[in-house]
């Protein structure tokens, strides 16, 4: 499904960071950053030109193509595998800082995820989120067309019970990200960091 979405030279979710990474993207450490899902590398290539080392991963090697397209175009290197989610090694206190733009997924992979995230993070790392709410399928201006995809702060203080929030919040905002996001969304925003008192 998704090598068919990306499969066309336009940046179907255009080529700019995700607002929300935009104007918080110095919460996360300096270090790696993983950033799940990233499809075409928007938001790969725009920490990389921050100084940050971008890891990006996708199911789709038509996206990651476009992602090393992408960076090239702007001087910086990312690191891309192509994998799924369900199965990928986010390995253990590996990650200064772990973002997720408008990744959504069945709720029993969320959840076992989410559980991969916590440990991945290093000590006082962070977790940084945009995701869609279920008032998101009235707007149909984006994001997956099934409820129980979506998003919300009940959600994630319930599936990320290891993290600190330092902000999480719903939110209606106007989504202009390309062709696939076109429009007012309804969406959660949430940056986390993994409590330095947990056990290793």
């Amino acid at each position: 499904m998704w090598d068919q979405e990306y499969d066309t030279d336009t940046y179907v979710y255009g080529k700019e960071a995700n607002d929300f990474l935009q104007q918080h993207f110095r919460q996360l450490p300096k270090g790696n950053i993983l950033l799940l899902a990233e499809g075409e590398g928007r938001n790969a290539v725009f920490l990389a030109k921050q100084g940050y080392e971008a890891t990006a991963v996708d199911l789709s090697s038509v996206g990651l193509a476009k992602a090393n397209k992408l960076a090239a175009e702007h001087g910086v290197t990312i690191e891309t595998h192509c994998d799924d989610l369900a199965t990928f090694d986010l390995g253990h206190e590996r990650w200064d800082g772990i973002v997720s733009i408008f990744c959504h997924l069945p709720p029993t992979l969320r959840q076992d995820l989410y559980q991969r995230v916590e440990r991945a993070l290093k000590p006082n790392g962070v977790f940084l989120l945009e995701g869609y709410r279920p008032k998101q399928l009235s707007y149909k201006t984006g994001g997956p067309p099934a409820v129980e995809m979506m998003q919300s702060k009940e959600i994630l203080l319930q599936e990320l019970p290891n993290l600190q929030f330092s902000h999480l919040e719903e939110l209606d905002r106007p989504v202009i990200e390309g062709i696939n996001h076109s429009g007012m969304g309804a969406v959660v925003q949430a940056i986390a960091s993994r409590r330095s008192d947990l056990p290793s």
